[in-house]
């Protein structure tokens, strides 16, 4: 069975047929799914789906583009909705200088306040690093973000990186790229990496893997995802996915 790392079934995208999907998902082989929050609105949107289904937990946090409107006061928003007993990380959080949406030192003090909420209430974090790498890299040794542990989502970086990352207990969240025929970063990245660190994802429903590259992705997906690594590390497709089950019950503390 499969654990799904990183979606956000709480997209506009899902609005057509999100229950039909999410009741399907179990009898398609996904164990567990953590829904990922982007903003505050979408982390209450999270919580509200993990209430709901069994088999979904959620993560809360304000993703970089959005930090640009944050204020004190969400950081006590987001310690309540941590609260609940199916919360299990805080994020996504980061930097994201691709779009620079939010202003590169705002982004920075948010992922900073946000490693430190997440050290307090003794959770991991979920970080999204986009043409950021080494301020991203650096916040998280200044901050000492590894007491608090967590997965770099949707990795970009080199395969040095994400050797640190690992010496530091991080996962390297590994989504629909990998099947991607330019992709021959991340594939080293993949190979390089410890099969005890390595998470799958969708990031849904953006960056569907081959063969539905372009489409609406979804959970479904992810077991392209896991061949692909299965095929970089040969190894079979079972021992891709019950590496990565433990592994994301591991970090996020889901049994």
């Amino acid at each position: 069975m499969i654990f799904e790392s990183h979606a956000h079934y709480d997209d506009k995208r899902f609005d057509i047929d999100r229950h039909e999907l999410l009741k399907s998902l179990p009898s398609k082989g996904i164990e567990y799914l953590l829904n990922v929050g982007a903003d505050v609105k979408s982390s209450y949107e999270c919580v509200k789906l993990a209430k709901e289904y069994d088999y979904i937990y959620a993560a809360v946090g304000v993703h970089p583009h959005d930090v640009k409107d944050m204020k004190e006061k969400d950081l006590e928003t987001l310690i309540g909705l941590a609260s609940y007993k199916k919360v299990v990380a805080i994020g996504e959080i980061g930097l994201d200088y691709y779009y620079e949406i939010s202003p590169k030192e705002v982004q920075k003090l948010w992922f900073r306040e946000q490693i430190e909420l997440a050290k307090e209430l003794d959770m991991p974090i979920i970080v999204h690093s986009r043409d950021a790498s080494k301020d991203c890299y650096d916040i998280i040794k200044e901050t000492d973000a590894k007491e608090a542990g967590g997965v770099i989502h949707c990795y970009s970086g080199s395969v040095e990186m994400a050797r640190e990352y690992t010496k530091m207990g991080f996962y390297i969240g590994v989504g629909g790229v990998v099947t991607f025929k330019n992709a021959n970063k991340l594939k080293n990245v993949v190979k390089e990496t410890p099969m005890n660190k390595i998470l799958i994802e969708t990031d849904c429903p953006y960056l569907a893997p081959v063969p539905n590259r372009g489409k609406r992705n979804d959970s479904t997906n992810l077991k392209y995802i896991a061949e692909e690594i299965g095929k970089i590390k040969n190894i079979s497709l079972e021992d891709v996915i019950k590496y990565t089950n433990e592994n994301a019950k591991r970090l996020f503390r889901v049994s």
